[in-house]
């Protein structure tokens, strides 16, 4: 059992990291301190004094946990891994966390390569980016394939291959896999290619007319046509570049438009004194929150994961951690890194530049949002009007019950607020006390446990004198629909009404195609054909918790399916049932399998391979 008062107490006066978690473990928040002891315990004083966001998530916090680190810069790095990787409900959040694509030019191999990536990790490789779409990547790719005939394979060149692919007879790689390639000459290839990725096209200009004007002294005419061809091109690529600075220079100009709950930050990419391209991000936050505070949470994360950090960052306002930050930054470049609020000048007319593409952006996101919501309110109220309802459903929450034959039932509950999706209040169940294929019994098992939960929580918060806040459950729907006929609703009425709960209960309708059809409520169906957006919304409904269903009864499904058939099978243990996975990737060609194809298998052996070859015969 946690005890909150006493953990509270031994908190170090040291700096580092803290997680803040739910009653079901869950990370809800991740901060860092210069000391844990004092910054911690600041939650758990007087509630008034503290922003309705913080309110909110004090009165959710269940227990907490530490890391220490050795210097507050330390502890900003892990907290931006761990906001990245968990995600939690109460930081502010990039909201579509995009993972754009960068080019790799693998520098740990003997002849590198030049390949498309999504990850960056650290392996010696360069990478550059990120590219704001595919396409651009793809673009820059064929014109490097057509001047720069590197290798495109992944064979190991350790083991000299006689027979080079296509691309050699085509003359679109030099085949070091014949093993006869000057090293030298390959690798001069290479550093043109980061010269031109590096956007300094006009020194690889300097050489390309350099060895040109060799060629041409050398009366090697075609070698210096080929070069020709390469230096117009390059320029060709470089017209289509503004030049925004005078100055020769990396910068990343970060501006933002806002209102309420909705941030969008645009980003321009300066590269060598010109404008590589522009992207923006949209933030979810909350309306007392700061410019310093959303524009420190974007660089963190932005920055956190991307591979290239310019040697200066413009920013609208200047931060509480900035300095901070700027160190942190400076330690992933190797260099110093500076943040900058400009205040007149050149670099203050980029920013306003900035500002305006940022809100240009927002206005036509807005208004996508306003025809959403247009939309979404025109559902509720045709379904409030449908149902006989006393308000529209601005909350709905969908029940659906997924297994197979009645083995790993569970149960799926989604939640529809003003007509969106909400994905963090997903909630997904095993069913627990129900054997076999019980559709009806599941059911009332899954809202009994949900809504006895939030009766729980509205209780407890109550006694704490918080009733304004919400828990994990706590929060109720203003319409509840599951998926199922009459039968259904029948047994789930009655769990309702021994809980003395009184929200509005309907049934989704298939059709013989296990389309959504109608709702059934108080006993009748009612037809949804001629009600368009409300039809619409039932059916996202409907299909979004089958989905979710299915999603985890698939999970669960697998995990027993790999369990009792590999482990069942004498002399497979963990290590050669892994590999032979991650060999065949299906347990469907592992029972197909020849014997050679078994043995051929990290860890196997003949004897291993014939115990699986008879158990499946058996099986």
């Amino acid at each position: 059992m946690f005890d909150m008062n006493e953990q509270l107490r031994k908190l170090p006066d040291k700096p580092g990291v803290y997680l803040m978690k739910d009653e079901s473990g869950g990370i809800i928040y991740v901060g860092k301190a210069i000391s844990l002891k004092n910054r911690v315990r600041q939650y758990f004083q007087s509630l008034k004094n503290h922003p309705p966001k913080v309110r909110a998530m004090v009165a959710n916090i269940a227990e907490f946990e530490y890391i220490i680190t050795d210097s507050e810069v330390e502890a900003l790095m892990l907290e931006s891994n761990l906001i990245k990787k968990h995600r939690p409900k109460y930081n502010i959040l990039l909201r579509d966390d995009k993972h754009y694509p960068y080019l790799k030019v693998t520098l740990g191999e003997k002849y590198p390569r030049v390949v498309k990536t999504r990850r960056v990790v650290k392996d010696g490789a360069r990478y550059f980016g990120p590219y704001i779409n595919v396409g651009a990547v793809n673009q820059t790719l064929e014109i490097l394939k057509k001047f720069y005939p590197l290798r495109t394979c992944a064979k190991n060149l350790e083991k000299v291959n006689d027979r080079p692919c296509l691309n050699y007879h085509i003359h679109r790689c030099l085949g070091p896999c014949k093993g006869d390639v000057h090293h030298e000459e390959y690798m001069k290839m290479i550093q043109d290619v980061i010269l031109f990725l590096s956007g300094k096209q006009d020194e690889l200009i300097k050489e390309l007319e350099r060895r040109m004007h060799e060629a041409a002294k050398n009366m090697d005419f075609e070698k210096a046509a080929e070069y020709r061809d390469q230096i117009r091109s390059i320029e060709a690529i470089m017209e289509k570049q503004k030049v925004v600075v005078a100055a020769d220079v990396d910068q990343d100009i970060i501006a933002s438009a806002r209102e309420d709950h909705e941030v969008c930050v645009m980003v321009f990419f300066v590269r060598g004194g010109k404008l590589m391209g522009r992207e923006h991000y949209m933030l979810d936050c909350e309306v007392e929150d700061h410019l310093g505070e959303i524009l420190s949470s974007f660089i963190k994360q932005f920055y956190g994961g991307t591979a290239f950090v310019p040697k200066e960052i413009l920013i609208e306002e200047e931060f509480e951690d900035q300095q901070l930050v700027e160190q942190w930054l400076s330690a992933i470049k190797g260099s110093k890194i500076s943040i900058k609020q400009p205040l007149r000048g050149e670099k203050k007319e980029l920013l306003d530049l900035a500002r305006k593409n940022a809100r240009e952006i927002f206005e036509h996101f807005r208004d996508k949002l306003i025809r959403d919501k247009e939309k979404s309110v025109g559902a509720l109220e045709e379904l409030s009007a449908l149902l006989r309802l006393k308000e529209a459903p601005s909350r709905i929450e969908a029940f659906d019950i997924s297994n197979i034959q009645g083995t790993d039932s569970v149960a799926s509950m989604v939640v529809f607020e003003n007509g969106k999706s909400k994905n963090s209040d997903y909630r997904r169940f095993k069913i627990k006390t129900i054997e076999g294929a019980n559709d009806y019994g599941s059911m009332q098992e899954v809202i009994y446990r949900r809504f006895k939960k939030g009766l729980e929580e509205q209780a407890m918060m109550r006694e704490k004198g918080i009733a304004d806040l919400e828990g994990k459950f706590s929060k109720m729907p203003k319409l509840i629909l599951i998926d199922g006929g009459l039968g259904h609703l029948n047994a789930v009425q009655d769990v309702l009404n021994a809980l003395g709960i009184d929200i509005p209960l309907a049934g989704m309708v298939k059709d013989d195609r296990h389309r959504t059809r109608d709702l059934i409520y108080q006993g009748q169906e009612i037809g949804l054909g001629q009600y368009p957006n409300a039809f619409q919304l039932v059916g996202k409904i409907q299909e979004e918790a089958h989905r979710f269903a299915i999603t985890y009864h698939k999970s669960l499904r697998g995990k027993t399916s790999v369990q009792s058939v590999l482990d069942e099978i004498p002399g497979i243990g963990e290590k050669r049932r892994i590999a032979l996975l991650k060999h065949f990737g299906a347990i469907d060609k592992i029972r197909k399998a020849s014997l050679e194809e078994l043995c051929a298998v990290e860890g196997m052996n003949k004897g291993a391979a014939l115990q699986i070859q008879q158990f499946f015969n058996k099986s």
